[in-house]
């Protein structure tokens, strides 16, 4: 691994190239990245390439470290949230209305750069897998106060919807990708807020669907 900077300058070469690195495994794929185009974007010398990063792995270790940040900073809000329906529902409309922002185009950076590198470097692999823990955690974290307030049943399994969720989310992200069609992100986590809402103590009659009004 290379060298941690030890002052603010450093800091900021440092997460200056990591960020040129996010935008050219973005563009390129983690394995058509080449370290020349990272140092020339960043800008950094090679020398300070290799003085912040033992080799290209390691520089994409710090890629998925900074993904893992990116996708789920940005979701912390709606996080916040979860832990009553109408705040599931808005985290689930959040995620699908990005998908039509995007057109259906670009799936989940986690599970991209999983595909990309996660069968050859195992450390990179345990890092995205941390990513995902996150990440369930936090939908984990919203269905227990759920569960805390009586609005879940007493039987509900908390950890088991938590994963069940994620795995809609994933898989519903991959379909659109692969369609170009945010509505099969919509059907995915339209099939988890009906499993979640099975659970529910007091279910108000509410249709899912992509055409539903929430």
């Amino acid at each position: 691994m290379g060298a941690l900077p030890t002052t603010e300058r450093g800091r900021l070469t440092r997460r200056r190239i990591v960020a040129a690195a996010l935008e050219v495994v973005a563009e390129n794929g983690a394995l058509g990245a080449s370290l020349d185009e990272v140092g020339a974007r960043a800008p950094a010398s090679r020398s300070q390439l290799y003085h912040y990063f033992e080799d290209k792995n390691d520089l994409l270790r710090a890629v998925a470290e900074a993904t893992n940040d990116t996708v789920l900073d940005a979701q912390q809000d709606l996080f916040a949230g979860l832990g009553t329906w109408s705040g599931l529902l808005r985290w689930t409309d959040a995620l699908v209305a990005l998908q039509y922002q995007r057109e259906g185009k670009g799936g989940c950076p986690l599970a991209n750069l999983l595909g990309q590198v996660g069968e050859r470097d195992d450390d990179i692999r345990a890092v995205l897998a941390s990513g995902f823990d996150r990440w369930e955690s936090s939908i984990r974290a919203g269905l227990a106060a759920m569960y805390e307030s009586g609005e879940l049943r007493t039987e509900t399994d908390i950890a088991w919807l938590a994963t069940c969720t994620l795995a809609s989310l994933q898989g519903g992200l991959v379909l659109a990708q692969a369609r170009r069609d945010p509505g099969a992100l919509r059907s995915a986590l339209d099939g988890a807020l009906a499993l979640i809402g099975s659970y529910r103590t007091h279910v108000a009659a509410r249709p899912f669907g992509a055409h539903t009004q929430r």
